[in-house]
């Protein structure tokens, strides 16, 4: 299914989608340390940077580590990417000489996280975030300190071809949509249109 945006936006934002056949080939270093790069410039309060991010390469010492974590369902196809990774985000920060929760470290990581998939896409690498994964396994396996949130995993890897995809996952094997904006910002308070379009069609 074509995506196509309601406004002008660069492709690389309908671009980007999720799937889950991929070749497992190496990614190069260079990939790796450029699309990190772009998660290091993710914009940050207070310039915190409370993202980290663990990662196993396909068939590394810590690869069968990062697989048992998964769901069955996600295994069946993520043990195919090439790279997993597992993002943190740092629960505490330091204000004024005290440390405090920092309220906004999931949302940073996120940000950071979104850097990482936009910037892997323009080298030709596809990304697959993963919530079906047992986090206390995670956090034991790890070694994740309790002042760290384990907030997803990442598959990374060059798209495959659908014939190598487990068939239970075929049909869902293509970009999703997106609902329109008019049913997501509003103007003041939630179901007041924000833009007059949206405000003459109701």
């Amino acid at each position: 299914m074509a995506r196509t945006p309601d406004h002008p936006v660069a492709p690389l934002f309908v671009d980007r989608w999720s799937p889950r056949s991929f070749t497992g080939e190496p990614v190069p270093d260079a990939v790796l340390a450029s699309a990190f790069e772009a998660a290091r410039w993710a914009p940050s309060a207070s310039n915190v940077q409370p993202w980290r991010f663990l990662i196993a390469r396909h068939g590394d010492a810590h690869w069968d580590a990062f697989v048992s974590l998964l769901a069955p369902r996600n295994a069946l196809w993520a043990s195919r990417a090439s790279v997993l990774i597992v993002v943190l985000s740092e629960l505490k920060l330091e204000r004024r000489g005290a440390i405090v929760d920092n309220i906004s470290h999931s949302f940073d990581a996120g940000a950071a996280w979104t850097n990482f998939a936009h910037q892997a896409l323009l080298l030709g690498w596809h990304t697959h975030g993963i919530g079906g994964f047992d986090r206390d396994a995670a956090r034991e396996k790890l070694a994740v300190p309790g002042d760290f949130a384990i907030e997803t995993i990442v598959a990374l890897g060059r798209q495959g071809a659908l014939d190598t995809l487990h068939v239970d996952f075929h049909a869902g094997e293509s970009p999703s949509t997106r609902r329109p904006i008019g049913q997501t910002v509003f103007a003041g308070r939630l179901g007041q249109p924000a833009f007059a379009s949206e405000r003459d069609a109701a």
